[in-house]
């Protein structure tokens, strides 16, 4: 048990810089299976390749982000029974997440990965991108898998306290999936196709190691064969987690397709210069991503030990550290975010340069809402609320849908990144509500249970 790490005692403040830091790092690297797609298919391939692999980015999220929603929401499950001690409880929680996540990796492949062509279609894709666009969305569709597996296992590691071992794996995948891209696309002249196989086998040989490495390493992790006999109960548990917040991370993502049917009305340029942009300001903004992430665990352990005054200094925490980081993220993006985005262009368009520096110039503003929102997020699902979250999702995405239709046919371009702000804005006065009345009603009951 010396690999893991108990988050129920000691100083908030420096508990999540700890935590959270190496889950920044695998951020990071975790990025890098995108961005050097698209800088390499930008490099080599040409500016419609990278905004064919830009149009499938929504369709993609769509999919596995609803799995990879309630596979952190399953670790829930995970954290808080080990932040109770119950770790006979703990074993029996990653056999679920496996066995959930096995029955939503078939499902989800088998409602995605034939449709890929149609699913273009509906969003308008422009016709001189749509054949490279679909080559690359089916690819990633039938390995999703391989993605699903990584990030549970990951979860299951995080949930026992530890960032530090996900983040040398993601390390070894991004390096692997840099060197796949250079042999598929400039040995084999793949195209899109070969992007995508190196993200998908990269990500594949990934899963085998880190999950071969859980079971050797962390004694609380080998399962028995007793463990893997779940009642129905405790999945139950875990489905009543991590189903809404799959459905919640999806409703998010439809917001974003909206976004993207807007946009793909502006043309191929427009499209390349978004992504590019989207994907810089991703970059960047991966410590705040970070900081929900822990403040995730952090919360789950301490709701698990009946510990909710230790959550509520754990929030207050975190929106510091996030006013301190959005703060950095501008600091970054006003000095060197057209830099960022050049280096995924071969030859610099000036007219996508300037297009992509506007998005970001827009959207490094609003950076402390996207931090409050992902905190109070995370911090309620840690405490198993679902239901707020999946009300913020639902206003995020009429507000980012309305905003896209209305200011993207009035403003254009700019409206279209006002989008995204309006929505973090919604989102984050939704959540903030729902953490303080969540709050309110956990401490009398833990108040009325000791009395």
């Amino acid at each position: 048990m010396t690999t893991t790490k108990d988050l129920t005692a000691g100083n908030p403040f420096k508990l999540i810089i700890l935590f959270m830091l190496p889950m920044f790092f695998g951020n990071i690297f975790q990025q890098f299976y995108n961005l050097v797609d698209a800088l390499i298919v930008g490099r080599t391939i040409g500016l419609k390749a990278l905004a064919a692999v830009g149009a499938t980015s929504p369709l993609i999220f769509l999919v596995i982000a609803f799995i990879f929603a309630s596979t952190q929401g399953f670790s829930v499950v995970t954290a808080q029974k080990f932040g109770a001690k119950e770790y006979d409880m703990v074993r029996k929680s990653a056999a679920a997440s496996f066995i959930l996540s096995f029955l939503l990796t078939i499902i989800m492949t088998l409602i995605s990965a034939p449709f890929t062509m149609h699913m273009l279609q509906l969003l308008q894709t422009p016709s001189d991108i749509i054949v490279l666009a679909n080559d690359y969305l089916f690819i990633m569709y039938i390995g999703i898998g391989a993605t699903v597996f990584y990030n549970v296992s990951s979860n299951i590691i995080r949930a026992l306290g530890d960032s530090k071992t996900p983040l040398y794996f993601l390390i070894f995948a991004s390096i692997l999936n840099i060197f796949l891209d250079l042999l598929l696309i400039l040995k084999f002249h793949m195209g899109v196709a070969g992007a995508a196989w190196a993200t998908v086998i990269s990500q594949a040989i990934s899963t085998v190691i880190c999950m071969t490495y859980m079971f050797l390493k962390f004694p609380i992790l080998r399962l028995k064969k007793s463990d893997w006999k779940v009642e129905k109960e405790f999945l139950y548990e875990h489905l009543r987690v991590g189903i809404p917040m799959g459905f919640q991370m999806s409703v998010l993502i439809i917001g974003i397709i909206a976004v993207q049917f807007v946009l793909n009305g502006l043309g191929s340029t427009a499209i390349a210069a978004f992504t590019t942009a989207v994907r810089v300001d991703q970059l960047v903004s991966q410590s705040l991503l970070a900081l929900g992430a822990a403040a995730a665990t952090y919360t789950a352990q301490n709701f698990g030990a009946n510990k909710m005054k230790r959550i509520r200094e754990g929030a207050r925490a975190c929106v510091l550290i996030a006013l301190i980081l959005s703060i950095m993220c501008i600091i970054i993006l006003s000095f060197f975010g057209k830099a960022i985005v050049g280096l995924f262009l071969d030859a610099p368009n000036p007219e996508v340069l300037n297009l992509a520096q506007q998005y970001l110039n827009i959207i490094m503003i609003f950076f402390f809402f996207l931090g409050l929102l992902l905190i109070y997020r995370n911090v309620l699902q840690g405490m198993g609320n679902v239901m707020a979250p999946l009300c913020s999702g639902v206003a995020e995405l009429i507000m980012r849908t309305l905003a896209a239709f209305t200011l993207g046919h009035t403003m254009g371009y700019i409206g279209i990144c006002l989008a995204t702000p309006a929505a973090w804005i919604a989102a984050a006065i939704v959540l903030y509500i729902g953490y303080k009345i969540s709050l309110i009603k956990n401490i009398k009951k833990l108040r009325n249970s000791n009395a």
